[in-house]
């Protein structure tokens, strides 16, 4: 098992191995003693891990009381929120009890939410079950909902108490979920990791590796500014395109791929205006082509801009564009949005 520990206020550690689900009853104690949890999780996930789970936590002592909904970005919405909150208070948790996110982003959004919100803030771990968790949503202290102008419009930056990772799961994923996964990982990599950015390209990986290079590059950065006032903003590379990309598909898209269609898109950009470096694009297509990730958007580009126009992290009429230099190094480069629609609609052609 390795472990990597998060610096923020308060430390966390994020545990990445195989068999860490049969493992929570055992693990749970050193951050959750003595306490009810709620488990909260989707249709799909509950019935593929859900009983391991409660099974682990129940023979561990923890009363658990587990809140299903149904799968999907759709649900990630103010009613499925609102129905989280009402079932921690007709269950009775208090500020001593906790909350168990187990699954992919939306869930481990929504819970970690739930958690900051309900009593003014409870306990919560999550317990990620897709790649793009493990490598990405479960860590960092990001939690949210989506709103019907934009994605996570409402949410609040609250770390967990610990994340465990296990990687036995990711080997019950269908194909285009742990695909779509890994993209998030490539964004990784070209961010920071040439390293692990050479692994991604291969045919075949460590996983348990590539998620530790992953938190620990994520923690790097959000141990310096956990609530993205600055340098947290290059974690963002793809997303601001990616996002509009999900809005605009009525999220029948799935984040991994709109992410990596917004790294292509942008990586293009960068490289026509000579920002990049020549032969990115290509080395990035190389990569994504190996993870069944590369494509192009058949959104209109116009509605995509209209939508990048609303995207949470923009501040009067300026944009932040996260953008390439080359593989392991990118930018944080803030323009106004007339500039930022520009630059985007040329790596959209």
């Amino acid at each position: 098992m390795n472990t990597v520990t998060v610096h923020t206020e308060p430390a966390y550690s994020v545990r990445i191995g195989p068999g860490l689900l049969g493992r929570l009853g055992e693990l749970l104690p050193s951050v959750l003693p003595g306490c009810k949890i709620a488990v909260i999780t989707d249709d799909v996930v509950s019935r593929l891990y859900g009983p391991a789970a409660e099974a682990s936590l129940k023979e561990a002592g923890y009363p658990v009381s587990t809140f299903v909904f149904p799968n999907g970005e759709a649900q990630k919405t103010l009613s499925t929120f609102g129905a989280m909150l009402d079932f921690l208070a007709e269950e009775g948790f208090d500020r001593s009890d906790g909350i168990l996110a187990l699954g992919g982003g939306v869930t481990g959004d929504m819970a970690g939410f739930a958690a900051a919100c309900y009593l003014r803030g409870i306990r919560f771990v999550q317990v990620p079950t897709t790649f793009l968790a493990a490598v990405d949503s479960s860590v960092g202290g990001k939690t949210g909902i989506n709103l019907n102008r934009g994605k996570n419009l409402a949410g609040a930056f609250y770390q967990p108490q610990a994340v465990f990772c296990d990687t036995d799961v990711l080997h019950t994923l269908p194909d285009e979920i742990y695909d779509e996964g890994t993209a998030e990982a490539v964004k990784c990599a070209v961010i920071g990791d040439p390293t692990l950015f050479g692994l991604l390209g291969k045919a075949s990986f460590s996983e348990e590796e590539v998620i530790r290079r992953c938190v620990a590059l994520k923690a790097s950065v959000v141990e310096q500014d956990e609530k993205e006032e600055g340098l947290r903003a290059i974690l963002n590379f793809g997303h601001t395109l990616g996002h509009a990309i999900e809005v605009c598909s009525n999220y029948t898209l799935r984040h991994g791929r709109a992410v990596a269609l917004g790294m292509i898109a942008v990586t293009r950009a960068a490289e026509k205006s000579g920002f990049a470096e020549k032969g990115t694009l290509d080395a990035l297509r190389q990569v994504l082509e190996a993870r069944k990730l590369w494509g192009s958007v058949n959104e209109d580009p116009e509605r995509l801009l209209a939508a990048v126009g609303a995207d949470k992290k923009k501040r009067k009429d300026r944009l932040t564009l996260v953008l390439p230099r080359r593989i392991g190094a990118c930018e944080p480069v803030s323009m106004n949005l007339d500039e930022a629609k520009t630059l985007l609609r040329a790596g959209l052609e």
